[in-house]
């Protein structure tokens, strides 16, 4: 099971890393390695969700050339709290997933700025939101208001 865990994350960094940047809006891309590292934690619980987030963020973290293993940490922590969810809500229900992912999102940004600025990162916090943490929010917000089935086709009419 944990070996499958990290090729998820492995996967998912991959493709963070090569196909996704393809699908920027407006120069945000969606961050899958958190997406996927907040889904296992709720249907896994905390510690796959901290073991994911870990991996996944110390492979963006190699392949990124910032500093090593700020990612990793806040990912570990995010998938760690995202984790502990089930247990105090209904998490299978979209109503509590989405807004937990968008929360999430806000979340894991702020710890991250409060990890840079132990390392002295010269970025200010207006704008670390307004350039990363606000338009991650606004299209992760857009990913997930997509509709949960596919479209209608010939094979599959509409039913209404």
């Amino acid at each position: 099971m944990r070996l499958s865990l990290l090729l998820m994350a492995f996967g998912g960094s991959l493709v963070q890393s090569s196909v996704v940047p393809s699908w920027s809006v407006g120069g945000v891309t969606p961050d899958l390695p958190l997406i996927l590292t907040a889904l296992i934690a709720l249907r896994r619980g905390p510690e796959a969700g901290c073991l994911v987030g870990f991996a996944a963020g110390l492979l963006q973290d190699a392949t990124g050339g910032g500093l090593l293993g700020v990612q990793a940490l806040s990912r570990a922590l995010a998938g760690f709290a995202m984790g502990l969810l089930p247990g105090r809500l209904w998490v299978g229900h979209p109503l509590v997933q989405i807004p937990s992912l968008m929360l999430l999102t806000v979340a894991e940004g702020f710890l991250r700025f409060g990890l840079l600025q132990l390392f002295h990162f010269p970025a200010s916090f207006g704008e670390l939101l307004v350039h990363v943490i606000l338009p991650q929010f606004s299209r992760r917000r857009s990913i997930t208001d997509l509709p949960a089935r596919p479209a209608c086709s010939r094979s599959r009419p509409c039913t209404r």
